[in-house]
């Protein structure tokens, strides 16, 4: 039998094997950061990832400034998931050794404007070198006085986005902003039960929120809002603009719940991007699911990126 191999599941192994209590963990794994408990008593958000030349970006096609704004805008992402605030940033670097000193500069010029535009100091780090391709990771820390989390989603809360969906590859991966401030107005204005940021796909991180509140979902197919560059890909590759939408990832905008009595709060907010409701949660027993335009109610299957699949 072939043994199960993925993120997913190598994550929840993972989670099986960590510690069930330790005071100093505030938030564990299952989120978008991690929350510390320091000895003073207060509390630091913190989150990590790596991006990686032909994964995640192409070093001999995409422009060296653009690698380094994603390195650390997909980072803030994950803060504003969690409608906190960037307190700093550290990274390491593993460069390739025929990279040349301008190479370098270019890239860490396009990661600290992105730090600066976002208030989010550079502190640090490790630069090493190998004979394989580029390589970034980088970890940020933040704050929240009370961070949104993915497990508060109930039945009866309706499902809503920031933003158009699909097509992130034809630029929009490498260019895309943060929604930092609109996720600290957005609970601001109203209690968000859980938010996420779409980095794997709609139809899989929808299956994140659901996974850790105990819920399913049914969304409407004609609500899901779809950018002009996933009806451009479907032009070209005979998929349908929606099969973008919903699964092609790294759209970096937020999926969230909130209660029907608060939803209209939201809604009537001036972002600078468009809040659409595309959906309910629904009590577990009835999965995930997608309400096409006929009306047929089909299974909504996790279609986005899963590394290590």
């Amino acid at each position: 039998m072939t043994e199960p191999r993925g993120e997913l599941a190598f994550i929840h192994w993972i989670r099986s094997q960590l510690p069930s209590a330790d005071p100093r963990v505030t938030i564990g794994p299952g989120d978008d950061m991690a929350e510390l408990r320091l000895p003073d008593g207060g509390r630091v958000l913190v989150a990590t990832d790596t991006i990686l030349d032909g994964t995640h970006f192409d070093a001999r096609r995409d422009p060296l400034p653009d690698i380094g704004w994603k390195a650390l805008a997909e980072n803030l992402s994950d803060i504003a998931a969690m409608a906190a605030v960037p307190v700093g940033a550290v990274g390491t670097l593993a460069l390739p050794r025929d990279f040349t000193m301008a190479q370098g500069q270019d890239l860490f010029t396009g990661l600290k404007r992105c730090a600066d535009e976002f208030d989010c100091p550079w502190v640090g780090g490790d630069i090493t070198s190998w004979d394989q391709r580029l390589a970034i990771t980088v970890t940020v820390l933040a704050h929240a006085e009370r961070p949104v989390r993915r497990s508060g989603a109930r039945a009866g809360h309706c499902v809503c986005v920031t933003g158009r969906l699909g097509g992130s590859l034809l630029g929009r991966h490498l260019t895309f902003r943060p929604r930092l401030a609109e996720a600290r107005r957005l609970a601001e204005a109203a209690p968000l039960a859980a938010m996420i940021d779409l980095s794997d796909g709609l139809s899989t991180d929808i299956g994140h929120l659901c996974r850790e509140s105990g819920v399913g979902v049914c969304l409407e197919a004609a609500r899901v809002p779809v950018s002009d560059d996933a009806v451009q890909l479907a032009a070209r590759d005979g998929r349908t603009p929606l099969d973008h939408a919903l699964n092609d990832g790294e759209d970096f905008e937020l999926l969230f719940a909130v209660a029907e009595s608060d939803v209209a709060r939201v809604l009537v907010l001036d972002l600078g991007v468009e809040v659409t409701v595309i959906g309910r949660f629904v009590p577990a027993a009835e999965g995930c699911t997608l309400v096409d335009s006929q009306g047929h109610a089909l299974d909504l299957k996790p279609g986005g990126y899963e590394h290590w699949r």
